[in-house]
């Protein structure tokens, strides 16, 4: 592809792959990438019958297109991946020019296309619910903490079943602390402390926390890239997002179960940065667990605020996650089946002078 032919390919919003003469994958696009949930690196000269499932015929259409050299719509068909549910898409199939026998194929959510319209049209309510939230949850926390102070002064004067109560009100209202934390960090719209991070470190730091809090009931093993170069990420942020993240893996798992800690360099993920440009993210983590999976019917909507596969969960961790990871210009994956779940996390490189001035490096 021509420079002109590779910036418009990269910035195409939707996923669009073309596909050589015997419908292997050529090339797929950034927004393909995250459609399919790999790079393009790892699925190029796959058959796109191993990467997607489609409730149609579309050898037929792919066959129309080559020997007509014409485009051909389809309409309302579902598409899904090996980590993706069935969803409802358009497709769009083109010829490619001076290609032989390639096809160009776009596919179209109809349900991303009905969320972008109404994100547009509602972007600035949002806005207002999460600032009304964050100054409910400052506003409530201080008769919760009159209400605690209060139970632990009742307690040390009672015994017996009015003890128990009094240890219920303070554990309760720590609970609901905990929440409105969340909910108020949620809507914090402050910008992240950016600067040269060494991942291994946050993540021992995070590890070493969980082994002996949360996840004392499980074996946490490590499989880290030594050679992996620093990330541009907040630490303290990143911690945050890895402490949930190993939190929601020791709440899945069984006593005695593993998580795996793993992290690798691969080039060729690009998403798009909070100024609008698009970015590479070649550094990975991916925090691995070996529960029961997520439920089939809230996969696709884990990262969604209040969406949660546990009894009594907030569904306010992984969007708290994934929003973490968004500001600092990262992306976030989720692939579970009963037995394996992995969140990966993809983060962009720091500058080269920050690279050779590492210690580590």
């Amino acid at each position: 592809m021509s420079a002109l032919s590779t910036s418009l390919w990269a910035s195409l919003p939707i996923p669009a792959v073309i596909l050589d003469p015997a419908d292997r994958i050529a090339e797929v696009n950034p927004a393909g990438e995250q459609f399919l949930n790999a790079s393009a690196k790892s699925i190029k000269g796959s058959p796109i019958w191993d990467r997607i499932f489609v409730d149609a015929p579309l050898e037929d259409a792919f066959a129309r297109v080559r020997t007509g050299q014409a485009p051909l719509f389809v309409n309302t068909v579902d598409v899904g991946t090996g980590s993706r549910k069935p969803e409802s898409c358009d497709l769009q199939i083109a010829p490619v020019a001076d290609q032989a026998g390639h096809v160009l194929v776009l596919l179209e959510s109809r349900a991303l296309a009905g969320r972008l319209d109404r994100a547009l049209s509602s972007k600035s309510a949002a806005k207002s619910a999460i600032g009304m939230a964050e100054m409910l949850a400052h506003e409530i926390k201080n008769p919760l903490a009159g209400i605690s102070g209060a139970a632990q002064l009742i307690s040390m004067s009672v015994n017996g079943e009015d003890l128990e109560l009094t240890d219920l009100i303070v554990a309760e209202t720590k609970r609901i602390t905990k929440l409105l934390d969340q909910v108020e960090e949620f809507g914090n719209v402050s910008p992240p402390s950016m600067k040269p991070v060494n991942i291994h470190d946050v993540l021992d730091r995070a590890r070493k926390s969980a082994a002996v809090g949360f996840a004392a009931h499980m074996r946490i093993e490590d499989d880290y890239d030594p050679s992996l170069p620093l990330t541009m990420a907040d630490p303290d942020k990143l911690q945050q997002v890895f402490l949930n993240l190993l939190k929601n893996a020791a709440e899945a798992g069984r006593a005695g179960g593993t998580i795996r800690l793993r992290s690798f360099y691969e080039p060729g993920l690009r998403v798009r940065k909070r100024d609008g440009t698009r970015g590479a993210v070649p550094l990975h983590i991916e925090v691995i667990d070996d529960g029961p999976g997520l439920p089939s019917e809230i996969a696709s909507d884990i990262f969604e605020p209040f969406v949660s596969g546990r009894e009594n969960g907030t569904g306010l961790g992984l969007a708290l996650v994934s929003k973490l990871i968004a500001e600092q210009d990262g992306w976030i994956a989720v692939d579970s089946v009963p037995g394996r779940t992995v969140f990966k996390i993809s983060l962009p490189l720091a500058p080269r002078e920050a690279q050779l001035t590492d210690p580590q490096g």
